[in-house]
């Protein structure tokens, strides 16, 4: 094993230049293989669970889920706040920042960017209440391809970028998310659903917030600096990647026939609340102890 972690950072060396001294040591950090053995299991429960719960009854959840998108909520808002301070405290410049240019305000960054990189694991819940509630239709392409790739791609990330021009996504992520887990939590709340409506906005915002991550990321292209190169064509790369496919689920979920069949949905789970943000719908419909099997939608 030792000699395969080797020979492993060895070929990350070669391919992408000496790490980040600054993160040795750090939780998971060290060695991609913890990331890579998590996301693994990640995909393993998600083609295993559906078929474990088939004949089982779903599981509420709805207390746990109060908890965990509160906790999510209040992650992702300290994570914005420290973020966007760094950022002023450091005279980040928007256009390109180097990795090595700010100081303390670097460190702060690259600490909080840690937080980031692990709440990407904390939110394969996401996937895993679905399976337990067995709202499988919500486990879409776009859900498990956004959640698997970002803890692996946070991961060299924090080995290599770990800060500078590193910040900008990351904070427009965390700032929707604030907004997505607190609509999630409020969703659990069966008296507080007459009262959502933003959910639409939402998505909107995550789209908003790749095209905005695209447009900073090419302006270090166009007026380079010492944040690499590679790095920023990749950020593009996988931008383009979440906008297909958020905007092929948003036009899927929004358009005439989806908003029809969202009303029949609706009419026959009367206290339900569907919630399309994150590559999913989510339902929070009350679960009592005789549950009918719900009925699969088609968008």
């Amino acid at each position: 094993m030792e000699n395969f972690d080797a020979s492993l950072s060895t070929y990350f060396k070669a391919l992408l230049g000496p790490r980040d001294t600054r993160v040795k040591g750090w939780f998971l950090l060290d060695n991609y293989i913890p990331t890579f053995i998590c996301s693994v299991i990640y995909l393993l429960i998600v083609w295993l669970g559906p078929k474990y719960m088939k004949n089982r009854q779903p599981f509420s959840c709805r207390r746990i889920l109060v908890v965990y998108n509160l906790g999510l909520t209040l992650l992702s808002l300290y994570m914005f706040c420290e973020l966007v301070t760094g950022v002023w405290e450091g005279r980040y410049n928007f256009f390109c920042q180097g990795t090595r240019s700010a100081g303390e305000a670097d460190m702060k960054i690259i600490r909080v960017l840690w937080w980031y990189y692990f709440s990407k694991l904390i939110e394969f819940m996401d996937t895993f209440f679905f399976i337990l509630r067995k709202n499988n239709h919500q486990i879409t392409v776009l859900h498990v391809y956004h959640h698997a790739s970002m803890l692996n791609i946070w991961w060299f990330v924090m080995n290599w970028v770990p800060c500078g021009h590193s910040y900008f996504g990351a904070t427009l992520n965390s700032f929707i998310h604030v907004l997505m887990y607190s609509y999630y939590g409020l969703s659990s709340v069966p008296s507080m659903r007459p009262y959502l409506w933003w959910k639409k906005y939402i998505t909107q915002g995550q789209l908003l917030q790749f095209v905005l991550t695209i447009i900073q990321t090419s302006c270090g292209v166009i007026w380079p600096c010492t944040f690499p190169l590679g790095w920023l064509y990749f950020q593009i790369g996988y931008m383009i990647s979440l906008i297909a496919l958020f905007t092929n689920f948003y036009i899927q979920t929004y358009n005439k026939k989806g908003a029809s069949r969202r009303k029949e949905y609706l009419k026959d789970h009367q206290n339900g609340s569907v919630a399309a943000v994150n590559g999913h719908t989510n339902s929070f419909s009350p679960l009592e102890n005789n549950v009918k099997p719900r009925k699969q939608r088609k968008d």
